[in-house]
């Protein structure tokens, strides 16, 4: 039988230590992306600028949020039946659809068109 020193045997750590090393490695985290923020902002700006100038001569319009059916890819753009194209009692095929809500403008249970 072999006989341990109290100096070799080690005790598991305690719970509030492994908290307190997680808390500094999440602060560690959080501090390191607010640096990158803040040393990459002059970059992020110019970015943006180019972009805006991009969208600007290409007439793009609004921003594509999903990719699965039409009336998902782009709602300002969509027409107002093709959610309901299999029968208006369907249930929703693509998860995007229960994402989007409806238009604002959508009317009060009708649709106006414009008088030509």
């Amino acid at each position: 039988m072999t006989a341990t020193s109290p100096s070799a045997r080690r005790e598991p750590a305690r719970g509030s230590t492994r908290a307190a090393v997680l808390f500094a490695v999440l602060a560690g985290a959080f501090l390191s992306a607010l640096a990158h923020a803040g040393l990459s902002g002059g970059a992020a700006a110019v970015r943006r600028t180019e972009t805006r100038a991009l969208v600007a001569e290409l007439g793009l319009t609004d921003l594509a949020l999903f990719t699965e059916a039409r009336y998902t890819r782009n709602p300002s753009l969509a027409d107002l039946q093709s959610a309901f194209q299999d029968g208006p009692l369907t249930f929703e095929h693509f998860p995007s659809g229960s994402l989007v809500a409806p238009p604002h403008d959508l009317g009060r249970g009708r649709i106006e068109t414009p008088a030509e």
